[in-house]
């Protein structure tokens, strides 16, 4: 029986076939289950494959769509904690199998689309729940945060090569490139508040207008300022460019040796890659351009916030250590460990370059803004596990340390919500955004040779 929570919006791509977006993100399983299905009805078009399997066994699927001789290659939930890819895949599946001719990027004689349906199942099946706690009709960051696994850098299928870890889910990813040689990888993440932007490890000069089209058509602003490439190449907002190897200055620390990243994998073959972001939550803050008038106290009192909250949350953890579950074998407490250990030192040390004198950056309130947004979230994404992890003990003082984190965890939801003035965007229309840019970014991408 279907989810009665699964209310549907319906869209028509240009060859009218109707394709329906669910209300709420699809599970795993309900993203494999419809790809199995597509390829019933589309056996001449589509197939479906187990490219790889995770470290706990899990297989990793990939899904392809059409028999032209160039390549594009989406990669669906890199990150557990960001839902919306697997629901994004479907629909891009769906609108080349339906034979949409109208570009030479999504006509299935031309281009052939490969998707990997979620490169991280082991750490989706550790968020489990999420898509039921950011279901309609008024999803919040408490519920959340509660539910939402983010594994450490190391164990990130798309980063652990940085990490100098080599994963089976990133062997899969990269044999599969090995394979295809993508003139584009597409890669599906989406931010917990602000605005949309994406990251290339090329400039695609062609795909600022569409992109911006897309965002003010749908009502999402677009992320002037970035956390993720604070320092890259910035040559359209909301479009950032991966600096050249040798510009090392330019990369935040912990980001040094991109290169080694999945993403700059499909650079060998001559392609390149596409992060596309959009918010679950949205903050008209994102885009406003508006100079900050003393950004240098502003940058200032956001590194306390990220400090003060790491300080606070690891105060609970210091508590709690002797009856968790040893990190050795138990994921959330890797992470916990991890984030106490210097990441959130980190996170503020990103942004100090932008306040050194005798010539502090001058910088818009859009990128306080951003910068803002990853200041709150990292406490609370690791008040998020610990409270799950304290909520399980057995010991004796586990409800008392769970009630006063709770006191904590409520009350920084509650401040990140009013300080930025959150609305939720319906995940019609988030899927909506990242598939037309995925479309725009391939048509943008297409090698000059393709007739």
């Amino acid at each position: 029986m279907p989810d009665q929570h699964l209310d549907r919006h319906l869209y028509r791509y240009p060859d009218r076939q109707l394709v329906r977006y669910p209300g709420r993100y699809l599970t795993v399983e309900e993203v494999a289950d419809s790809a199995r299905k597509l390829v019933a009805r589309c056996p001449g078009t589509a197939r479906l494959r187990r490219v790889g399997t995770s470290r706990a066994g899990r297989p990793i699927e990939l899904l392809s769509v059409g028999h032209g001789p160039y390549h594009v290659l989406v990669v669906a939930r890199p990150h557990p904690d960001e839902p919306v890819g697997g629901t994004t895949a479907l629909a891009l599946a769906n609108q080349v199998a339906g034979g949409d001719g109208s570009s030479p990027a999504t006509d299935p004689a031309r281009t052939t689309w490969n998707i990997i349906l979620c490169l991280d199942p082991d750490g989706a099946a550790l968020g489990k729940g999420i898509e039921a706690a950011t279901a309609p009709p008024a999803p919040t960051l408490h519920d959340y945060y509660r539910t939402a696994f983010r594994p450490i850098a190391a164990e990130q299928p798309e980063w652990a090569p940085i990490e100098s870890r080599q994963l089976p889910e990133t062997q899969a990813l990269l044999t599969v490139i090995d394979e295809l040689r993508p003139f584009l990888q597409c890669s599906l993440h989406s931010v917990e508040a602000g605005g949309t932007w994406v990251q290339l490890t090329r400039a695609l000069p062609e795909l600022p207008t569409p992109f911006l089209a897309s965002a003010t058509n749908l009502g999402i602003p677009v992320q002037h300022g970035t956390f993720d490439a604070l320092y890259w190449e910035n040559p359209a907002p909301g479009i950032h460019v991966l600096p050249p190897p040798h510009s090392t200055a330019r990369l935040a620390p912990g980001s040094e040796n991109i290169a080694l990243s999945t993403w700059c994998a499909p650079q060998r073959y001559g392609g390149l890659t596409a992060i596309v972001e959009v918010p679950m939550w949205a903050t008209d803050l994102a885009d406003d351009p508006t100079p900050d008038p003393d950004p240098v106290s502003a940058l200032r009192d956001l590194a306390t916030l990220v400090r003060d909250g790491g300080r606070q949350v690891t105060t609970v953890l210091d508590k709690a250590r002797a009856f968790l579950p040893p990190p050795e074998t138990d994921a959330s407490r890797r992470v916990l460990e991890w984030m106490a250990d210097g990441l959130y030192d980190l996170v503020a040390t990103c942004w100090e370059p932008l306040t050194r004198e005798p010539a502090p950056r001058p910088l818009p309130r859009a990128q306080i803004c951003a910068l803002d947004i990853v200041a709150r979230r990292q406490p609370l994404r690791a008040a998020g596990l610990l409270l799950r992890l304290l909520h399980a003990a057995p010991d004796p003082a586990a409800p008392a340390l769970h009630q006063d984190l709770t006191d904590l965890y409520t009350t920084w939801c509650t401040a990140f919500e009013a300080a930025l003035r959150l609305r939720w965007v319906p995940i019609h229309a988030q899927v909506e955004l990242q598939t037309r840019v995925v479309v725009a970014a391939a048509e943008s991408a297409l090698p000059a040779r393709m007739p």
